[in-house]
């Protein structure tokens, strides 16, 4: 018997001994190929989000869980950074309709906005006119007053058209003709007519000071504006003119959960046909799709939770330092462009995504006007959040900012602080955190030069050239010039750097 058993171990060696010997090693296959080492998956990987595990190229369980955490998560960022155009529309619809319903309500800021108002970047300058309107019952005549100066934008902050100077009344006024995104029906002859793509729709303009005073330009706006359905061009209804200077409402968008569901709004109210497909793409991979409940699970509501607090730190980054010489106007200098590849952020077909995506994070209205670069006319911009040094902006220092002399404008130049916060003009004791060439008192030097300061105290007898800044505020500057002039263009007249004052 034991013998009998040695025999049965002996065979079975043989066999599987004779067996391995047939299978040939990786390289010996007929049809074998060598395979580059760049291609197979390690067995293990450490990243940041946890080690992974995988067999034979295939990941276990745990590290499937992993991945498509961190894959929720990127899509989340970028569906965070690429919403950000129509949930800052979703938000300055919300608070601008608190004054009353769209079509019917026309808030102005009769003595220009202050920084009570939270609203992106907006000026002090000129008094802006600030209306909604809703397409869904049908086309809408807008009857534009004269010597404005206006824009069209629609729900997913796409330029549609100026009005005013800039739009096809040439700033004589006008009747404008807005058709819904599905019309079909005949058009009129005796409007300037405009296509929007979605059914909400925006329209801004500004008036402007007439000796010092804003008033004959918002009774001109009171006399001449007109809103009313096509079918009522021969009885258009009462408009409500809301003076909102002065007040405190909000029309900033959120950075927290409630991004997604604002977003959400917007996808399922408007049509996407607009919006590439690319975009589309990452709003659906976090569960906001046209024509489906927007219902994450507590998983992915955590993930989304996250992710709005790094897309909006990212946006920040983005902005504030942006990482690029082709975003400022001088070598060694912080003052910021605005728009990087034009008013549609684009480059040889490419969307340039960190200025587009930042743009909206910062700023207010989108139109070609704003990238005009025509000598006396329109206006040009620069920001700055850092001093001479590269260091942020504190609430808490004196700073100095000169303008050498020949400011060069046609009109008027003007410099407003913001919170970095909220992007809003810095809330302090002054009615406007600004100097302006408007200024009363401005003080000029002798040699036609103009030093502005910041800071939580006025220099003593500099009080009419200074901005208030608050200890633990950080703040950022824009610097606009109204009408500007050639030598702004061939960049022989350059502002100074923010100094820091000892």
């Amino acid at each position: 018997m034991k013998s009998y058993r040695h025999f049965s171990i002996f065979l079975l060696l043989s066999v599987l001994l004779i067996a391995t010997a047939a299978i040939p090693v990786s390289g010996q296959y007929k049809n074998s190929t060598p395979i580059p080492p760049s291609v197979p998956a390690p067995d293990k990987i450490d990243t940041p989000f946890g080690t992974l595990h995988l067999t034979a190229g295939f990941p276990d369980k745990d590290s499937t869980q992993k991945l498509y955490d961190n894959l929720d998560f990127q899509h989340a960022v970028q569906a965070y950074l690429l919403g950000l155009p129509p949930v800052s529309q979703w938000a300055n619809r919300k608070g601008m309709l608190a004054w009353g319903p769209p079509n019917t309500t026309v808030p102005i800021f009769e003595t220009m906005m202050n920084a009570k108002t939270l609203e992106l970047t907006a000026n002090n300058n000129t008094p802006y006119t600030w209306f909604w309107l809703d397409l869904h019952a049908g086309p809408l005549v807008v009857e534009v007053p004269p010597k404005v100066l206006g824009l069209i934008d629609d729900m997913w902050y796409h330029w549609v058209a100026d009005v005013g100077i800039t739009g096809e009344d040439k700033g004589a006024g006008g009747k404008y003709l807005l058709l819904p995104p599905d019309y079909k029906g005949d058009v009129p002859q005796g409007y300037f007519v405009v296509r929007p793509k979605t059914f909400s729709i925006w329209i801004p303009w500004r008036t402007f000071l007439v000796d010092g005073s804003p008033a004959p330009g918002v009774d001109m706006v009171k006399k001449f504006t007109k809103i009313y359905p096509l079918s009522q061009a021969g009885n258009p209804p009462a408009l409500n003119f809301v003076n909102v200077s002065d007040k405190a409402f909000n029309t900033l968008a959120p950075a927290d959960y409630s991004f997604w569901e604002a977003l959400n709004q917007v996808v399922q109210e408007e049509p996407t046909d607009p919006i590439d497909p690319t975009t589309l793409g990452f709003w659906a991979s976090v569960g906001i799709q046209k024509g489906k409940p927007f219902a994450p699970d507590a998983r992915m509501k955590k993930i989304l939770t996250e992710a709005a607090q790094v897309g909006d730190a990212t946006a920040r980054a983005i902005f504030y330092r942006w990482r690029g010489a082709d975003g400022y106007y001088y070598p060694n200098s912080a003052w910021r462009i605005g728009f990087i590849g034009g008013y549609k952020f684009e480059e040889n077909g490419a969307r340039l995504l960190d200025a587009y995506e930042s743009f909206f994070f910062y700023a207010t209205g989108i139109t070609p006007a704003m990238d005009t670069r025509e000598v006396g006319i329109g206006s040009q911009y620069m920001c700055a959040f850092v001093d001479s040094k590269g260091d942020p902006l504190e609430g808490g220092k004196t700073y100095r900012l000169h303008l050498p002399k020949d400011i060069p404008v046609k009109d008027f130049w003007s410099v407003i602080l913001y919170d970095s916060q909220t992007r809003s003009m810095l809330q302090t004791n002054q009615q406007w955190p600004a100097v302006s060439s408007q200024t009363k008192g401005l003080q000029v030097n002798p040699d036609g030069s103009v030093d502005v300061y910041f800071g939580p105290k006025a220099p003593a007898g500099k009080e009419s050239n200074w901005v208030q800044t608050i200890p633990g505020k950080g703040w950022n500057t824009l610097l606009r010039l109204y009408g500007p002039l050639q030598p702004w263009f061939d960049k022989t007249w350059r502002p100074g750097e923010i100094e820091l004052q000892k």
